[in-house]
């Protein structure tokens, strides 16, 4: 059996009953008391039962129409609620945001930006992932993620966007007590993994200076870098933002940076941004801006 009920007519319900009289309950819905009587009317006849009756000068519910009020109450709660929900999900209150970051996006750049979404979206569902840049673009490229923040790949990705999000500094850092001679004589080195996008920028950067790159340890984790670097395992080249933070900062082999390594916001191409994910990307690229980082957009396909 199909009812073909309208969530409007089980208002008109509703309303009939709260308000003092049926002119009250039209004006409280903004309809006339004519529009009132006749959507009431053909609640009544979609449902085939009688739903008020006559006491004297006035009109009372009938034990049908206090079965169907208790429905009414119920399913214009629950509209009510959906309504709130989509209205805050269109501002970005709410929702699921699966975002990624790699290691120095989350932990230098961006972490007030995020405790401040945390704080000013408690309801948003949150879900953030800290990884490689290239295991962070797979995962977006398939539909894990929304979007992602990382290195701007070396070579194009098939169906993925990127925004040019910062610019920072990578500088190269010696062990401490190291004297410091021409570029030929660097090394050896710590580094990232071969598969990661800065582990081939930094090859080519160290190169066109003069310098080998010879490898005697490897981490996708900056930090630990940085630490092989104070315990005398190797040179590095890092980002500055996180190597020269207290405590105990490394010094820089020289003042010049080597290159400027690029990070960008990554999605798929043609994707739709919810509007909760939306307004993290707008708080990244704001706290970017504030910092003085260009921004573009390009495509890699």
């Amino acid at each position: 059996m199909s009812l073909q009920l309208t969530t409007q007519q089980l208002e008109y319900l509703v309303a009939a009953t709260r308000a003092p009289s049926s002119a009250d309950a039209a004006q409280s819905l903004g309809v006339t008391p004519s529009a009132l009587s006749q959507g009431l009317t053909e609640l009544e006849r979609r449902l085939g039962l009688p739903l008020f009756e006559r006491e004297g000068r006035s009109r009372v519910l009938t034990s049908y129409g206090r079965e169907v009020l208790d429905y009414a109450q119920r399913i214009v709660g629950l509209t009510s609620d959906l309504a709130q929900w989509a209205e805050a999900a269109q501002k970005g209150e709410t929702g699921r945001v699966s975002i990624g970051l790699i290691d120095v996006a989350a932990v230098h750049h961006f972490a007030s930006s995020l405790t401040r979404f945390r704080r000013s979206r408690p309801d948003a569902d949150l879900h953030l992932t800290v990884d490689a840049s290239a295991a962070l673009v797979e995962q977006v490229r398939s539909g894990r993620l929304d979007a992602a923040v990382v290195v701007e790949p070396v070579e194009p990705v098939d169906g993925i966007v990127a925004e040019l999000l910062l610019t920072e500094k990578m500088a190269v850092y010696p062990p401490p007590d190291i004297t410091v001679g021409h570029p030929s004589t660097w090394g050896p080195w710590v580094a990232f993994p071969a598969s990661s996008y800065t582990r081939r920028l930094v090859t080519r950067s160290l190169r066109a200076v003069g310098a080998t790159y010879d490898i005697t340890a490897e981490s996708h984790q900056p930090d630990v870098l940085r630490r092989m670097v104070a315990i005398g395992l190797g040179w590095a080249v890092l980002p500055v933002i996180q190597a020269e933070t207290e405590p105990a900062p490394l010094k820089r082999a020289r003042a010049a940076p080597v290159w400027n390594r690029r990070l960008v916001i990554v999605r798929r191409e043609r994707s739709a941004i919810g509007p909760a994910t939306g307004a993290l990307l707008d708080l990244l690229v704001s706290h970017a801006a504030s910092t003085g980082a260009a921004s573009a957009v390009a495509t890699m396909s």
